[in-house]
């Protein structure tokens, strides 16, 4: 090349590689963690979250931090896209996932910085999760999942999430009672369980409702407020005057003439209403607008009709009531109705909400929050879909674990047992695995009040013991050393396997890169 350089990147482009990618990607992963540790546990703190447009969320949802934040580096997004995973298939320990996942970043840190290959790092992590994953079957409580254990499972996840000094006990009943009725043969059918807020009330008016509740108002004001026993149509078909496939234009001489015109178009309308009345239907739900002429002839006929219906809810409703989504009102069959035992619109300020309960299929069942505010509805909502989702987890997966960091510090101790007997360099990543796990209660202590080293060395002598298991458990102003499953503080283990995997996939994934290259 007669010693001139060779440009293979634009001019645009910028290379990191080495030790600097490997602490670039490092610092920026555990940045991301530490923006969420506060919030972990029953005592976490509150993150308020200011958009440009000046809309304010006040929460201590781990996922709904990060998906709020404007992350632009790659690794830190990974971060992010642990807690969203985390999200998916289980619905709570998220903010668990990402403080774990920024832990064991920080310790891969202080082994590269000690010349350990970040292959070696790589393989000693797996290892250890493997011995973690086995040591969370272990610690699976032997007893029946009943309905007491996920009360408390409810409760344990929703401790602290927005709901302040509310006594979660009777939000944990319509919980569990919720995923009871969906609860199949094989599995919870999780998408029959709809969350519906609203402003106005206190958060013990929270009720479930075993049907669905939608933002709808009556198409006319002539129209019913309540049906019983109701026959259904969920339709997305036309409720005005039909038009021709071609372009036409009619010539109109008089007034005869216009008046005839129109009574046709008035009478085309009422076959439609006789037609839908003759058919038996009851409540109408529509997908598409309703002509007032046609509404004002529906109400003649004592037919309650919604229209605008949002499109999914139009197909729910379809099911719920057993009934089928058809595109022609005027002419369906029997077997294309629904019913529901009851339909009723209620006004709650200046809202119209309308309640469809006991539908034949009678499955889709939608829990009814109330709040005080619309922050606290938002913070609500979030708190009780993350306890509906833990609670169908155990259901379907039939297994939970001591809460309260009492299955990390026994996960962490299991780990560092298993690395005494594992020659080379990996023994100090499985080391260094074990420390990060201990992370998380050693956080939950902190965030209690009480001093870290001191629970965390309290909670290794209390968990050595025979048969020991202890946890930090929320006590008053501080935290205590006490026994978890005693105190009623149960996490289902599909959680907990989970943040382990995640955290250690996003990890492992981070450390391996050595050479970042970005260009425009």
């Amino acid at each position: 090349m007669g010693g001139r350089p060779m440009f293979i990147l634009s001019e645009d482009s910028q290379r990191t590689h080495g030790r600097d990618a490997q602490s670039s990607n490092i610092a920026a992963g555990k940045a991301v963690s530490e923006a969420v540790r506060t919030t972990l546990g029953p005592r976490g703190m509150d993150k308020m979250l200011v958009s440009d447009d000046g809309d304010v969320v006040i929460t201590n949802d781990g996922a709904t931090i990060l998906n709020s934040m404007d992350i632009e580096h790659p690794a830190a997004q990974m971060i992010v896209e642990v807690s969203q995973t985390q999200e998916d298939e289980v619905g709570d320990g998220t903010t668990t996932a990402s403080v774990l996942a920024g832990e064991l970043l920080a310790k891969a840190e202080n082994l590269l910085e000690q010349d350990v290959h970040a292959t070696t790092i790589v393989e000693g992590y797996a290892r250890a999760r493997d011995i973690a994953l086995e040591a969370i079957d272990d610690l699976s409580l032997d007893a029946d999942i009943d309905d007491e254990i996920l009360k408390q499972v409810a409760e344990s996840s929703m401790t602290g999430k927005g709901t302040g000094d509310i006594r979660t006990e009777r939000l944990a009943e319509v919980v569990v009672d919720a995923v009871r009725h969906v609860e199949g043969d094989e599995k919870v059918e999780r998408d029959d369980i709809r969350v519906h807020t609203q402003v106005g009330s206190s958060s013990s008016a929270t009720e479930l409702i075993e049907g669905i509740v939608t933002d709808a108002e009556p198409a006319h004001k002539n129209m019913p407020r309540s049906v019983e026993d109701a026959t259904v149509l969920a339709t997305d078909g036309t409720f005005s005057v039909r038009e021709t496939e071609i372009d036409a234009e009619y010539s109109v001489d008089n007034v005869d003439q216009l008046t005839a015109a129109m009574d046709a178009e008035d009478n085309q309308l009422r076959e439609l209403a006789d037609a839908i009345a003759d058919a038996g239907v009851d409540v109408i739900f529509s997908h598409s607008s309703i002509d007032d002429r046609t509404a004002s002839y529906l109400a003649k006929h004592g037919i309650l009709a919604f229209e605008d219906v949002d499109d999914d809810l139009t197909s729910a409703i379809a099911q719920a009531t057993g009934g089928k989504r058809t595109g022609k009102p005027d002419d369906v069959d029997e077997d294309e109705l629904g019913h529901a035992d009851s339909i009723r619109v209620e006004k709650y300020g200046d809202e119209g909400l309308a309640f469809v309960e006991g539908g034949a299929a009678a499955k889709s069942v939608t829990l009814f929050v109330r709040g005080g505010t619309e922050h606290v509805v938002d913070e609500l909502e979030r708190a009780l879909n993350d306890a509906l989702d833990v609670v169908s987890a155990a259901v379907d997966t039939g297994s939970v674990v001591p809460g309260a960091g009492a299955s990390e510090i026994n996960i962490a101790g299991r780990v560092r047992d298993e690395a005494a007997g594992v020659e080379g360099r990996q023994q100090l990543a499985i080391e260094a695995f074990a420390d990060a796990v201990e992370v998380l209660p050693r956080t939950l202590a902190e965030n209690t009040g009480m001093d870290p080293i001191d629970a965390l060395v309290d909670l290794r002598a209390a968990n050595d013991d025979e048969a020991g298991r202890a946890g930090i458990i929320s006590s008053g102003e501080t935290g205590e050393i006490a026994d978890p499953v005693e105190e009623g503080v149960i996490d289902p283990a599909a959680v907990k396997r989970e943040a382990v995997e995640s955290a250690t996939e996003a990890a492992t994934m981070i450390a391996r890169i050595d050479d970042v290259i970005a260009a425009k």
